[in-house]
């Protein structure tokens, strides 16, 4: 198998450019300039992972043509059909591996390798709808907990009823921007609710959205003035300490009207901070949505148009099945997937937009 001659020129490129990165690792210039060497060293960790898959085609390529020539020098029917199993495992081996090169080589998510912050918000339905949210958080939370990602509570509006009107959690670990940012958007559950008292099944709606960490850097870039800090007493749960010193803090981003607020901390130091990490993403967020909307070729993808009213999954308890309707994929296990077994629909988005991906770079080659 051959590969698109622009395709196999970009990757002599990079395995040129990661043997050289290599080489400058050693030079004293490098080393002794620490912010140059961090960055050339995840530079050439990025691309070892794709240089390994690209000598391991030119290994397939040349065992392929060492069997081609086998098989024309061959004197006997033994080793022609020796030749021809060797150029059969070749040629599927060649095929593997261009496929694995061509998602190697999609555009990384900036964002991906960023700890995240989780909101959960009751919709229509009211109490149902709050008590839903509590369940989305276990959900996500007992799934953080298989991941080995650390869980924060930063902020959270209980109902009456036990739920959750808003609830904002940090998850920080490896990879969890990555693994849950398909998942903004309207989850529809569809029960009988714990008020409900003739068994009639009610629908109620929350809207997830998920939101990368900003980094320390990025949190620098808003103007003072651009800040307003208001702080006030908690609400809620928390003894009397939480209710008698102003510890809770609301701060707004002026020039975009956006809000975060923190109350769930004793230090009002400590919830200005998470309040302003969760302004920032939001910021982010914001932003990012505005550059994907004024792309002229925006495709219909998973993420959607970042509208959290998107519907993008279904919770059905009498049927016992979760529905997401990007993907049509229908599992009927609600109770594991309640507990956090989300792995494969969390594989099936993955995989569906990497199609996409290679789908849009093969119309523009």
């Amino acid at each position: 198998m051959t590969m698109d001659i622009t395709l196999l020129s970009r990757l002599d490129t990079l395995s040129q450019r990661h043997g050289d990165i290599a080489a400058r690792l050693n030079e004293p210039t490098v080393t002794n300039d620490m912010n140059n060497y961090r960055a050339l060293t995840k530079e050439h960790a990025d691309l070892d992972i794709l240089i390994c898959l690209y000598r391991q085609w030119q290994q397939a390529q040349a065992d392929l043509n060492t069997a081609k020539i086998m098989s024309e020098d061959s004197q006997t029917s033994e080793l022609r059909e020796f030749a021809a199993e060797e150029i059969k495992i070749a040629h599927h081996r060649m095929l593997e591996l261009a496929v694995e090169l061509q998602l190697a080589l999609l555009p990384k998510d900036p964002n991906d390798e960023r700890n995240v912050f989780l909101e959960i918000r009751a919709g229509t339905g009211g109490d149902e709808s709050a008590l839903f949210s509590a369940d989305l958080l276990r959900m996500y939370t007992r799934y953080a907990e298989r991941q080995g990602w650390q869980v924060e509570i930063v902020s959270a509006s209980s109902s009456d009823l036990g739920g959750y009107k808003e609830v904002i959690v940090r998850l920080a670990g490896h990879n969890v921007y990555s693994q849950l940012k398909f998942e903004s958007g309207g989850h529809r559950v569809q029960r009988v609710p714990q008020t409900e008292t003739q068994g009639r099944i009610h629908t109620s709606a929350c809207t997830v959205a998920v939101l990368p960490e900003a980094d320390e850097i990025e949190l620098v870039k808003l103007s003072p003035d651009d800040i307003r800090i208001d702080v006030f007493r908690a609400s809620g749960a928390g003894g009397q300490h939480i209710n008698k010193t102003e510890s809770a803090v609301r701060i707004t981003h002026l020039p975009t009207g956006i809000v975060a607020e923190c109350q769930d901390g004793r230090s009002q130091h400590s919830n200005k901070a998470k309040a302003m990490q969760v302004l920032v993403s939001r910021i982010m967020a914001k932003r990012e949505q505005a550059a994907h909307a004024e792309q002229a070729n925006e495709r219909k993808g998973l993420i959607g148009s970042g509208d959290r009213s998107d519907r993008i999954r279904t919770y059905n308890f009498p049927q016992g099945r979760m529905t997401d309707h990007r993907i049509n994929l229908t599992l009927y296990k609600l109770d594991q997937l309640m507990d956090g077994d989300l792995n494969a629909f969390f594989q099936t988005l993955r995989a569906t937009h990497q199609a996409d991906l290679l789908a849009e770079l093969a119309q523009s080659n």
